[in-house]
């Protein structure tokens, strides 16, 4: 089975530990990362080797100067936005092979002129506790794995420990 690639797209990301847990995350699912500039830390040699992303080398990492570059560089799938600003959760999103899931940085989010841009295409997260929002990390793992759910990326798929 030829698994479909998605693409993670993380616009102005501000904290380096996060920026490293979804650069795990993309490896391990065989997404492409996008960090949209400016970055709020440096991912020199390094400063990868300091943070002990030993797995950094076996990510697809691509650098950006803007959102409109990230954009025109993975291609034509869809662009889907996360944001706590969206109206439809998640899981109504119309993942396809291809698609950028595009993410805000942890401060502030998408600003309201990417949000506009894409407002058909804007998806939340729900929250039922008391708790503001979610880690930015934690927010594109829930939303990677249920694309690659819902393109069958995961069907039968043997465990690392299996074998």
């Amino acid at each position: 089975m030829t698994r479909p690639r998605l693409h993670v797209v993380l616009f102005q990301p501000e904290i380096p530990p996060n920026t490293g847990n979804v650069a795990r995350l993309c490896g391990a699912t065989g997404s492409a990362l996008h960090l949209v500039h400016p970055l709020g830390f440096s991912t020199d040699d390094r400063a990868v080797r300091r943070a002990g992303l030993d797995y950094w080398h076996a990510v697809d990492v691509h650098h950006h100067p803007d959102l409109a570059a990230a954009l025109a560089a993975t291609g034509s799938g869809p662009v889907l936005c996360f944001s706590a600003r969206g109206r439809l959760p998640y899981n109504r999103a119309p993942f396809a092979p291809g698609a950028r899931l595009v993410f805000g940085p942890e401060t502030r989010g998408l600003p309201p002129d990417v949000l506009d841009a894409h407002r058909p295409n804007v998806y939340r997260i729900p929250i039922w506790g008391p708790v503001r929002s979610l880690n930015l990390a934690t927010s594109v793992g829930i939303v990677v794995y249920e694309a690659y759910r819902r393109l069958g990326a995961w069907a039968d798929t043997p465990s690392p420990a299996d074998g």
